[in-house]
């Protein structure tokens, strides 16, 4: 009886990691942008995301001096008026690692006068 015991949680445990195992492969083959490149979060940086192919998943890495920029996660509204709403998730270490959701994903600096500046993408991950 206690050999069938085993037998079943040996099992158990195969096809639960087989079942697990596209999960592992997929989060091991998210890419990694770092948001500017070289230049890092900074203004006029609306078009860095052209050419670029995303997917729900992928980390966006934020540089930047904290002392004078950060990062808000933003909705279509908050990114058309350049507003982070109160409930905006803020970002402020300026080495900010934010993953990707499925769909559109808006991203501004709240800094006073910086997203009109040109401090805000949207990125589109699939």
């Amino acid at each position: 009886m206690a050999h069938q015991g085993r037998c079943s949680a040996a099992i158990l445990s195969t096809i639960l990691l087989l079942c697990l195992h596209p999960l592992a492969s997929v989060s091991a083959r998210a890419a990694i942008y770092t948001v500017g490149d070289d230049s890092g979060w900074t203004f006029t940086i609306e078009d860095w995301t052209k050419g670029k192919k995303f997917k729900a998943g992928d980390i966006l890495t934020f540089n930047y001096y904290p002392t004078f920029h950060n990062v808000a996660v933003v909705d279509l509204k908050g990114y058309k008026s350049c507003s982070a709403s109160s409930t905006a998730k803020i970002y402020d270490s300026g080495k900010d690692r934010i993953k990707l959701s499925k769909g559109r994903n808006y991203f501004i600096c709240s800094f006073p006068g910086h997203c009109e500046e040109g401090m805000q993408i949207a990125v589109y991950a699939h």
